[in-house]
């Protein structure tokens, strides 16, 4: 059973994320005093006297707003509110309260959910400070400051009161990290993929400012896919907003099992796409370039091969690429990448059994002798697969300034007819046996 979901609503600029940052205990939700900088939901697991739960910030709801970013905020909240079992409601103690804050309250009373009201930045207790948010109608205000860390615990207490003790339970999810340029469709890719809109998806690049991540079940598997900001080039990363983002897709990397580089068909692969891949294959994540907006592309019968021909010379350095080219629009193809996610994170955890490993490196040791070097030449002991995810293969040899790299890509690529590891990378290390 999946943890109790609590959710974080309230206007713009409350102290929802620094609130959630705290609880969480790192810094996840973008901070920063203007209203609309948390544009979307953002997820964190949690706990709290021995209670398991997951923690949903929302971006700040305006009710009234006409403008599209703002309604589409509103949206993205009321699934957060329509999912969770406890809702904490923030109003800000300084400001008091605004049309703003009854317009929430008044849909949180629509919800049939149970609601904590929390004041923030409040740093001195007084009845006097407080007393104007009972008109709500929402019960006992908690008063808190976020920032200085008071009164959380209250408002947790009361929080997990609400829901019965729930046992985590391991997350045997496949995590997909979805990367790329902004604008290169990632977010309706991931609405494809789910089947209902869950980023914000408008013609504005750069809209995904987080990394969020949604469960789902396909067929008999389960996964978490982590829709991220497009990494743009650093000399346009200008802002403390955009250079948070930007480190959010970099975490969003590092803690998937797959990643899907979507490219815009259109564009083509340019040099910040090359420097996302490379930066993906650095961290030894297995990936599918997902070549998007191929509705767009015209075509002949040999157009594929054409792609396909210069990605292979513009990403020489990770010639394993497993590639597919789709529409997220349209929805052409799109259905067929979920097997190449399973496909190439089977090949990044697959293990080679010692003794065969050994026979492989032996076989092509003895075909192609490694060159001299001042008169000394490499040689292969045996060796071991440590590790998967990436597929680590260390060489126990007698000296390891001796292996090359063009020897290493060598043995890399005997690996690879011998093995499937297409779609992932192999890491090759080196440790001195001496003789007997």
């Amino acid at each position: 059973m999946a943890n109790p979901l609590i959710a974080i609503v309230g206007r713009p600029n409350v102290g929802k994320s620094t609130f959630f940052n705290k609880i969480v205990g790192r810094k996840i939700s973008i901070t920063e005093d203007r209203p609309g900088v948390t544009r979307d939901r953002l997820y964190a697991d949690s706990e709290w006297r021995g209670k398991a739960f997951s923690m949903v910030d929302t971006g700040g709801i305006e009710m009234r707003s006409e403008d599209v970013m703002w309604k589409e905020i509103k949206k993205q909240a009321e699934v957060a509110i329509d999912t969770a079992q406890v809702i904490l409601f923030f109003v800000d103690g300084k400001e008091g309260l605004t049309t703003s804050d009854y317009d929430v309250a008044d849909m949180l009373r629509r919800s049939k959910k149970p609601v904590i009201l929390v004041v923030n930045k409040i740093d001195e207790y007084s009845e006097e400070k407080i007393f104007e948010f009972y008109s709500l109608g929402l019960g006992e205000p908690y008063p808190v400051s976020a920032e200085h860390g008071t009164g959380l615990g209250d408002v947790l207490d009361e929080a997990v009161s609400w829901f019965e003790k729930v046992e985590a339970v391991e997350d045997d999810s496949i995590k997909i990290a979805v990367v790329g340029k902004p604008n290169a469709g990632k977010s309706s890719l991931v609405n494809r993929l789910l089947g209902f809109e869950r980023s914000i998806v408008t013609d504005i690049a750069g809209t995904t400012r987080d990394a969020i991540d949604t469960k789902f079940t396909y067929g008999d598997k389960n996964y978490t896919i982590i829709d991220t900001a497009g990494i743009r080039k650093k000399s346009k990363v200008e802002d403390d907003v955009e250079y948070y983002s930007v480190m959010r897709a970099f975490d969003a990397v590092r803690r998937a099992d797959v990643c899907l580089l979507v490219v815009d068909s259109v564009d083509g692969l340019t040099e910040q796409d090359t420097k996302i891949i490379g930066y993906v294959h650095e961290a030894g994540k297995p990936s599918v370039i997902v070549m998007n907006k191929w509705d767009l592309i015209e075509k002949d019968t040999n157009t594929i091969n054409k792609f396909e021909a210069k990605l292979k010379e513009d990403l020489k350095f990770m010639d394993y690429f497993k590639s597919i080219y789709i529409s997220a629009k349209t929805g052409q193809r799109a259905e067929k990448i979920l097997a190449l996610v399973d496909e190439v994170y089977a090949h990044s955890n697959y293990r080679i059994q010692t003794g065969i490993l050994n026979d492989v490196i032996s076989d092509a040791v003895r075909a192609n002798e490694p060159p001299s070097y001042n008169g000394r030449r490499l040689k292969v002991y045996y060796s071991s697969q440590v590790s998967v995810a990436p597929p680590t293969i260390v060489l126990f040899v007698n000296s390891v300034d001796l292996l090359h790299f063009s020897y290493q890509r060598f043995l890399e690529n005997t690996l690879r007819k011998s093995f499937d590891f297409s779609g992932t990378p192999i890491k090759i290390l080196t440790r001195e046996k001496k003789s007997n």
